[in-house]
């Protein structure tokens, strides 16, 4: 398995640990009732839950560009030293994003989130070259 691909996987799971968290402190913040029930009246969550479920969105989109560059460097086997760093790069700032976005760790998030935005195009203009 290519680095980047050992990227993406990690991506995967971080994901799935994001959605862990934000389903927890979402749960907390409705009640179990509300929760298990059919959601007919929506509730805007708040805080920690509110932020927890933007980040959770944010990676959604970030994770569908990174897995394009991911699979694009991949198939037209361009894996580099630079693409591993990009990949290294992306999953990093995704790991940071969370804390930084709970936090509200401003501007770090927005810089955090640039950085593996950059790192994931500069993985797609890679594969092209």
């Amino acid at each position: 398995m290519t680095p980047e691909l050992t990227a993406l996987a990690l991506a995967g799971l971080l994901q799935g640990l994001q959605f862990s968290l934000y389903s927890v402190l979402a749960n907390l913040q409705v009640g179990p009732k509300y929760a298990m029930g059919p959601r007919d009246t929506p509730r805007q969550l708040t805080g920690y839950a509110g932020r927890a479920q933007r980040a959770l969105n944010n990676h959604f989109e970030g994770l569908i560009l990174f897995t394009l560059a991911v699979v694009t460097v991949t198939y037209a086997d361009k894996s580099s030293g630079y693409t591993n760093l990009c990949a290294a790069a992306y999953l990093a700032t995704r790991v940071l994003y969370v804390p930084a976005y709970l936090f509200g760790l401003s501007p770090w998030r927005s810089l955090i989130w640039f950085v593996g935005f950059g790192a994931t195009m500069a993985m797609l203009v890679l594969a092209l070259v």
